[in-house]
């Protein structure tokens, strides 16, 4: 929850600039919801696609105050929606099931769920972090077809290793991404789980990026703290 318009518009075009010549990722930046519409206009025909950091579980207009549905966000230039991020696990509500109905809602208008899992530092302590995550795997993808998995990109949130400076080691990150790689194996087949991105989040910085990278089941990265300014975030995507 950060930036108001002019300041977000200051940020993105600054990021604009500086990851013109990126083309070896996919770039996607997640503004708050006021300035979506304000921001998507200023990066139209740029490489950086918008993202929002919520959506609501009904498609369906109506008498939801409050809410906004996937095909809104799509309406003001959203290719993307990230689901179930920890904070709105952690403190709004969150539910697997919110999670499920979030990212249904988000492929029926066309947009890319960015679908988030991660376990506490308690689960991590108790050697319930796999559970914990292959749970809300199951319960969050419940009911998709490989066709909708094939569309949603899943990032591994440690909620420990977020915004504490606290960082997964590469290797920890690879061991939780390799059995998230393998959960959806079994859930939808190897051909699948293959295609689809595993995103790591947690404190990840223009220092971490290029060991977190090197692992082989590390897609990409869901970059908090480090992506409010542009210059650390275009580091970030630029770390070649």
């Amino acid at each position: 929850m950060y930036k108001l318009i002019g300041e977000a518009v200051e940020t993105a075009l600054a990021l604009k600039t500086l990851v013109a010549n990126a083309n070896h990722c996919e770039i996607v930046m997640a503004p708050v919801f006021t300035v979506l519409k304000t921001v998507a206009d200023r990066l139209e025909g740029s490489n950086i696609k918008i993202a929002a950091q919520d959506c609501s579980t009904e498609i369906q207009f109506g008498a939801h105050t409050g809410e906004v549905t996937a095909e809104m966000l799509k309406d003001v230039g959203c290719s993307h929606v990230i689901v179930g991020h920890s904070e709105r696990r952690q403190f709004y509500g969150e539910t697997d099931r919110s999670v499920n109905l979030k990212s249904k809602a988000a492929l029926s208008a066309g947009l890319t769920a960015i679908v988030c899992v991660g376990e506490m530092l308690a689960d991590r302590e108790a050697g319930r972090a796999e559970d914990v995550v292959k749970g809300q795997l199951l319960k969050g993808l419940d009911g998709l077809t490989v066709a909708d998995v094939e569309r949603i990109i899943i990032a591994y949130e440690p909620v420990w290793a977020i915004g504490t400076g606290k960082t997964a080691t590469p290797e920890q990150a690879q061991e939780m991404h390799g059995f998230i790689r393998r959960s959806l194996v079994e859930m939808h087949g190897k051909e699948v789980a293959d295609r689809v991105r595993i995103l790591y989040g947690g404190s990840v910085k223009p220092e971490n990026i290029k060991t977190l990278m090197s692992q082989e089941d590390v897609d990409g990265a869901l970059v908090g703290g480090a992506s409010l300014e542009a210059e650390s975030f275009a580091k970030i995507v630029n770390y070649k």
